[in-house]
């Protein structure tokens, strides 16, 4: 064990769910050092899928510091007192699995994919590196070039990912949430090992990070597991509250118009601010999620039967709602006009849709095949035993419960036609920005 100090016992949290006759339901316990631990048990093959969420993400970053976050989630394979510089990449490889990690706004989670009986291994080494890392016997100079290089492959070379950063930059006037994950460029390129080092000690810690191992596992020797490697892992007692500018009232939409070169087809986009899910009040996101559902994303839905295969006005036309997030969400409509058809056009006929359903209500079958389709996509999310992992990791790592994670079907399903209208007037355009993405000509 790489980290050697004293077992300590855990408290065990039984949810609700925890304690229903299938064997597939979430099992909640708590490690006395502040860590939280999920157990989904799924024996029909002989694989599990470990993850670390740590409640720290792009968000979080410090002023002139954005994609710190980030370029610490690069640093976190360099090495560490007990291994080498690419030796955690390279011990799961050769024991079969897959690894990989991922930063969001809210949160950065660790995963990898192995064969069950190689499970105390990857909690072996994701324990050392949760405490143990050491950027001073790593050369960390690389890594920033490599985040630089992600930043120009993924970014600075698209029009449309270059144009989402200006839409959310206008969207939020004083969220970090109007901060690319990544990090401006001119930010990026003054981080150190140092900075990374600093943002590491304060935010990773056992008692701000989630375990969830599914799988081929029993769930009492996963505690058993975790009590052995993560349990030693002291608890950072000055942990900083997660206090983050808020946005105030907006009263004035916003518009912008971005020209580029390399844009084949010019298209319309709207965000407007939207509300979150809510721990035990899951009912409000509910009806936005029905109602992006019910404008657009499938040849059925308002927006493609109107615009699309009515009178051919649009190419391609879409709606989404985010509200996953830990102080707000955002809701979005968008259009990509047929030749001869100008920007306003679009925009205006997306516009009239939205405004017909207002007046018009929702048709009740629509209704019902959009509760279908949700249905669907949930049953094949829980047939995935990594979706349904991260499902899960992600709502506790925002501050959800299993119970909320496991009604959150039920709740979408209950969602009135009612209620999807009253969504719909909810989006104001003060709270609001409409871009325009084109080429330079036009």
């Amino acid at each position: 064990m790489f980290v050697a100090k004293r077992l300590i016992a855990a408290t065990v949290i039984l949810a609700a769910s925890a304690v229903s006759a299938f064997a597939e339901d979430p099992q909640l316990f708590q490690l006395d050092n502040g860590m939280e631990v999920v157990v989904i048990e799924d024996h029909r093959a002989p694989v599990v899928v470990h993850m670390v969420w740590y409640r720290v993400g792009g968000a979080d970053d410090p002023a002139g510091q954005s994609g710190i976050a980030h370029y610490l989630e690069h640093l976190m394979f360099k090495a560490t007192e007990n291994l080498e510089e690419g030796e955690f990449d390279r011990t799961v490889q050769e024991n079969g699995g897959t690894h990989n990690a991922f930063t969001s706004f809210d949160y950065t989670a660790y995963h990898q994919r192995i064969a069950a009986d190689r499970l105390p291994l990857m909690m072996e080494m994701e324990a050392d590196r949760m405490v143990n890392l050491r950027l001073d016997r790593s050369d960390w100079l690389p890594e920033r070039d490599v985040i630089l290089r992600e930043r120009g492959q993924n970014y600075d070379s698209s029009p449309d990912r270059l144009f989402g950063e200006q839409m959310r930059a206008a969207l939020f006037q004083n969220s970090p949430y109007g901060r690319p994950v990544i990090g401006w460029r001119h930010e990026m390129e003054q981080l150190t090992g140092e900075i990374a080092t600093d943002f590491y000690r304060v935010h990773y810690a056992p008692n701000n990070a989630i375990l969830v191992v599914a799988g081929d596992v029993d769930a009492d020797e996963v505690l058993a597991m975790a009590q052995q490697y993560y349990g030693p892992i002291p608890a950072v007692e000055d942990l900083p509250p997660r206090h983050r500018p808020t946005e105030p009232p907006q009263y004035a939409e916003r518009r912008l118009i971005m020209h580029d070169a390399r844009v084949a087809r010019p298209y319309v986009n709207r965000l407007y601010l939207a509300p979150v899910r809510e721990s035990g009040d899951q009912r409000r996101a509910a009806a936005f999620q029905v109602l992006a559902a019910i404008l657009g994303g499938t040849q059925t839905s308002l927006l493609d039967q109107q615009l699309v295969y009515g009178d051919n006005s649009a190419i391609s036309v879409w709606a989404g709602y985010n509200g996953t997030a830990l102080d707000t969400g955002t809701f979005s409509l968008g259009v990509m006009p047929a030749d001869g058809v100008t920007l306003q056009q679009a925009e205006d006929s997306v516009d009239a849709v939205l405004a017909g359903l207002i007046e018009n209500g929702v048709d009740e079958d629509q209704l019902n095949r959009v509760r279908m389709q949700i249905r669907a996509e949930a049953i094949y999310q829980l047939d995935d035993t990594a979706s349904r992992a991260n499902s899960l990791g992600a709502d506790l790592a925002l501050g959800m419960t299993v119970e909320d994670n496991e009604d959150w079907l039920t709740v979408l399903e209950q969602v009135t036609a009612e209620e999807v209208v009253a969504a719909a007037r909810q989006l104001d355009r003060r709270s609001s920005v409409t871009g325009w993405l084109m080429g330079v000509e036009e």
